[in-house]
């Protein structure tokens, strides 16, 4: 992952709040015409196209489910690449309005995964279609032995087959940071207020509980008066 810890931390604690999904943010290609053919060192345009000017982050998700901070544009047009950086050498981002842009100059295979724009809003993240950009597959056949055939054609290996989906890699990768952020201190802090609410028991107990008295003269015990 790039090393952009704060941006992602944050997040990764957006992530678990409720109303992620809220605001309405549309994402749309300027170029090329036909996304679905990108080339290697070709301009990748994107744009979001929102109803606030509160400012924005760009992100990407890689084929593996991770998470790479790319860039944020505040209210004011500033911008922060990863890092920290003020400019970067591989993307551009603007703003106009309230229309956030982002431009990978020279698409590499690394670049390759889905764009997301992220808007915060009342401490929740709003979050945009993702925006798939690949390069085009490229298929090299190796010689292999045919295996057993069912009715239609294909293998039986190939029936049991699934791609992997993105989205679902995603939540399960939100599911642990709300573990981490969430559940497990929750949980750490109930326990300390269990042990403390039993220690405050006990010793109520104790200073409550009668104690028996005897008066005693000499080595044989006496009625007390």
């Amino acid at each position: 992952m790039d090393t952009s810890p704060a941006p992602l931390l944050l997040l990764a604690l957006g992530f678990c709040c409720p109303g992620i999904y809220g605001q309405k943010l549309e994402m749309k290609v300027r170029s090329p015409k036909d996304i679905g053919q990108l080339r290697v060192g070709q301009r990748l345009e994107l744009e979001c196209h929102t109803d606030r000017s509160h400012g924005a982050s760009w992100i990407r998700q890689d084929s593996s489910g991770t998470l790479h901070f790319i860039a944020f544009i505040n209210s004011m047009s500033r911008l922060t690449f990863e890092g920290g950086q003020r400019t970067s050498t591989r993307f551009e981002a603007s703003k106009d309005s309230t229309i956030y842009r982002l431009a990978v100059t020279s698409f590499t295979p690394r670049d390759q995964g889905s764009y997301f724009c992220v808007m915060n809003l009342n401490q929740m993240l709003h979050f945009s279609p993702g925006q798939r950009a690949f390069l085009p597959a490229t298929t090299v056949l190796a010689p292999s032995t045919p295996g057993p055939t069912t009715q239609g054609g294909t293998t039986e290996g190939d029936s049991c087959l699934e791609t992997p989906d993105p989205d679902s890699r995603m939540q399960e990768d939100l599911d642990s940071f709300c573990l981490v952020f969430l559940w497990l201190p929750s949980a750490g802090l109930c326990l300390l207020l269990l042990q403390l609410l039993a220690t405050t028991i006990v010793l109520h107990q104790l200073k409550v509980a009668p104690t028996p008295s005897r008066c005693t003269s000499g080595l044989k015990p006496q009625p007390c008066p």
